[in-house]
């Protein structure tokens, strides 16, 4: 076993867990745990997320919001959803994560199962510090279409092609952004306030649609 501690994250990992051992933890420790996990074919990392981790998470959430008001699209928001695939012997509870361009397929839906259900179209992933499992492959095992990740100072979009992850500099659910524009906004959310910065990003994006 192996722990990290860092003002961001706290990470606990554990190897040689099994597939039955892993879905007994999400059973027993339920929905409402601080902590999160992300399971790798044997390999489970537990993250407890801090105020460096958990604020950028809200930034992102509420910028995810407005976009998809402003252009005028319905979303279906996943959250920290445990998502997984017994085939592929990989679960994970992104930061956050969302239905847009499958929105309507899984619209009324109280649970979700991946082994039927889409994935979500986009997931984030803040990682302060250094991970310990591969979470593009279990991104790409759960086949979830988008990936975000931000590691506290920069920030990178990209799109599964082909089974792989390539980096790209527009978002596939939003077109009229790149990664830069999100990227500054979320910079500014370091030193601007939040209704201030919101109100600034609304005001941007209709200056991008208008």
């Amino acid at each position: 076993m192996l722990v990290k501690s860092t003002l961001a994250e706290q990470r606990t990992v554990l190897h040689n867990v099994s597939w039955e051992t892993f879905e007994a933890l999400l059973r027993d420790t339920g929905e409402d745990r601080g902590s999160r996990f992300a399971y790798d074919c044997g390999v489970l990392e537990i993250m407890t997320p801090l105020f460096e981790h958990e604020n950028p998470k809200i930034q992102f959430d509420r910028f995810i919001f407005a976009l998809a008001e402003e252009v005028g699209v319905e979303i279906k928001s996943a959250g920290s959803t445990t998502l997984k695939r017994k085939i592929s012997k990989r679960g994970i509870e992104p930061d956050t994560c969302y239905y847009i361009q499958s929105e309507s397929r899984v619209r009324g839906r109280m649970t979700l199962n991946l082994e039927t259900d889409p994935p979500p179209d986009l997931a984030i992933e803040i990682d302060i510090t250094s991970s310990s499992v591969n979470k593009f492959g279990i991104y790409s095992a759960l086949r979830v279409t988008e990936l975000w990740r931000y590691d506290g100072q920069n920030l990178k979009f990209y799109q599964l092609i082909e089974g792989q992850y390539i980096e790209c500099k527009f978002s596939i659910a939003f077109p009229i952004i790149s990664v830069s524009e999100i990227s500054r906004f979320i910079e500014q959310s370091k030193s601007m306030g939040e209704i201030a910065l919101l109100k600034s990003f609304r005001a941007w994006v209709r200056g991008k649609i208008g």
